[in-house]
C-alpha cells in the first residue's frame, strides 16, 4: 500500500485552530490526523506541503521510516513545527493501518492494560477572574461527574506575584477546593509561569488540599529551578507538553524532579515516540497523563495510547466547557462518562470528518490571506482565561 496525496482543513476556535490532515493511499483507505497548532497554524501548514516527499508514496505501515525522514534526512534539529507535522501524519498512517487491519489502533500498540481511562476537565474556567466566578464554574465539573480538574489562577503572572496577586490566586484555589467533592483533585497549572522561590511559597500555601499535581511550576526547560522546587514540597510535579520528542525528556530521568510526564502527542513526534518516553518513564515510577488540547481525533489518539499504557494516570480533556462545537466535527465524540473515557471499539479511530462543518467555521485570516492563531497571550492579558466563551457562570 502507498499514500499517493493528502489536504489539509482547518477549524478556527476563539483561541486555537485545530488543522486536519487527510491523506489517501491507493487501496481506497483515508487516515486522519489532527494537532492543535500553537500560534503557528500557516508554518505547519507551509511546512507539510514542503517534506510532502517524506510520507507521499510511501508504506503507512512504516512508523519507524516515517520518524527518520522527518527527524534525521533533513539533517537540522527538529523542534515544535517539525514534531507536530510529524504526529499529524504519523496519526493519519495509524488510521490507515487501523482501518486496513480491522483493529481499533490500541490493539496495534500492545493491546489494553485499562478498562477505563480517568479524565480530568480543562477549560471550565472562563469567567471573570473571581473567587466565586470559579467556585461557581467548578460546581458545573462536579454536575458533570468529573473527579478531577485542573486550573490556573495566576493571571498574567510571571517570576513573581505581587502579594495582592499572590493572595488573590490562593483565595481562588481555596475557593474551588470548597466547590468540589472530597473525592476530587485539583491540578494546579502554573505554565512555567515562576521563579522557583514563587513557585514554592505558593505549593506551601496549598500544600494541606486534595492537590493532583502542579504543573510546569518554572520554565519548561529550566532544570536547575525545578529541581530546587522538587526538594522543597512534596506535592507531586507535572510537566512536559513543551518538550519536543524522547531527547529533551533526559534531564526529567536523571534528576528525580518529576512525578508525572505530560507528552503531547501533537507536539512530541506522535504515537510511537510519546510510546517509548511514557515506556521509559515506568522504569522511573514515573506516571503519564498526556497533555490534549484537542480535537475528536487527538482526543481520540491519546485515549487510544492511555489504554496501552502501564503508567497511565489521567486524561486531560478540554471540550466539555470551550468550545463544544469543536465535537462535530466528527461523526462520532468519545464522551466523558462519569468520570471517565470508554474503550473505543471502531477500525481506526473510528470516525470520518464533518468536512463542512470545518469548512463552515474557518480560522480568521489577516489581509494577507495567512491564517491567524488566536493565542491567549496569558502573560499580557489577566483575562487570558476567558478563551473567548464569555462568562460561563
Amino acid at each position: 500500500m502507498k499514500t499517493t496525496k493528502f489536504r489539509l482543513l482547518h477549524l478556527g476556535t476563539p483561541w486555537r485552530n485545530l488543522s486536519y490532515i487527510i491523506i489517501e493511499t491507493d487501496e481506497g483507505i483515508n487516515g486522519i490526523g489532527e494537532a492543535r497548532v500553537l500560534g503557528k497554524t500557516h508554518t505547519v501548514t507551509e511546512f507539510l506541503k514542503d517534506v510532502e516527499r517524506h510520507f507521499i508514496g510511501h508504506d503507512p505501515f512504516d512508523i519507524e521510516s516515517l520518524y527518520r525522514r522527518f527527524t534525521l534526512l533533513d539533517f537540522g534539529k527538529a523542534g515544535e513545527v517539525v514534531y507536530t507535522g510529524l504526529a499529524m501524519v504519523e496519526m493519519a498512517f495509524w488510521d490507515i493501518i487501523g482501518k486496513f487491519t480491522n483493529q481499533p489502533v490500541y490493539k496495534l500498540l500492545g493491546g489494553k492494560v485499562q478498562e477505563r481511562v480517568p479524565a480530568y476537565a480543562n477549560g471550565w474556567y472562563t469567567g471573570v477572574r473571581t473567587p466565586e466566578s470559579f467556585s461557581k464554574a467548578a460546581a458545573q465539573v462536579v454536575e458533570k461527574g468529573y473527579k478531577a480538574l485542573k486550573f490556573d489562577p495566576f493571571g498574567n503572572g510571571d517570576l513573581e506575584l505581587s502579594r495582592s496577586e499572590f493572595f488573590k490566586s490562593i483565595e481562588i484555589i481555596e475557593a474551588v477546593s470548597d466547590a468540589i467533592t472530597d473525592d476530587m483533585q485539583m491540578m494546579i497549572e502554573m505554565h512555567g509561569r515562576f521563579a522557583a522561590h514563587q513557585a514554592v511559597e505558593i505549593a506551601k500555601k496549598i500544600e494541606g488540599l486534595n492537590i493532583g499535581w502542579i504543573e510546569e511550576p518554572v520554565r519548561p526547560s529550566d532544570n536547575p529551578s525545578l529541581k530546587k522546587v522538587r526538594s522543597q514540597t512534596y506535592l507531586p510535579i507535572a510537566t512536559g507538553e513543551r518538550l519536543y520528542g524522547a531527547s529533551e525528556y533526559r534531564e526529567i530521568w536523571t534528576e528525580g524532579s518529576v512525578d508525572i510526564i505530560q507528552p503531547d502527542i501533537t507536539q512530541c513526534g506522535g504515537i510511537f515516540e510519546t510510546k517509548k518516553i511514557a515506556s521509559t518513564a515506568e522504569i522511573y515510577s514515573i506516571m503519564v497523563a498526556p497533555h490534549n488540547v484537542g480535537g475528536v481525533v487527538s482526543t481520540l489518539a491519546a485515549l487510544h495510547l492511555c489504554f496501552t499504557l502501564r503508567n497511565t494516570k489521567i486524561l486531560e480533556h478540554f471540550n466539555d466547557f470551550a468550545d463544544t462545537y469543536v465535537k462535530e466535527t466528527a461523526n462520532f465524540y468519545p464522551e466523558v462518562q462519569g468520570g471517565f473515557f470508554n474503550l473505543p471499539d471502531k477500525p481506526g479511530w473510528g470516525v470520518e470528518l464533518n468536512e463542512d462543518f470545518i469548512l463552515a467555521h474557518p480560522p480568521e485570516k489577516n489581509e494577507k490571506g495567512l491564517m491567524l492563531d488566536p493565542g491567549l497571550n496569558m502573560f499580557v492579558n489577566a483575562e487570558w482565561a476567558q478563551r473567548g466563551q464569555g462568562d460561563n457562570t
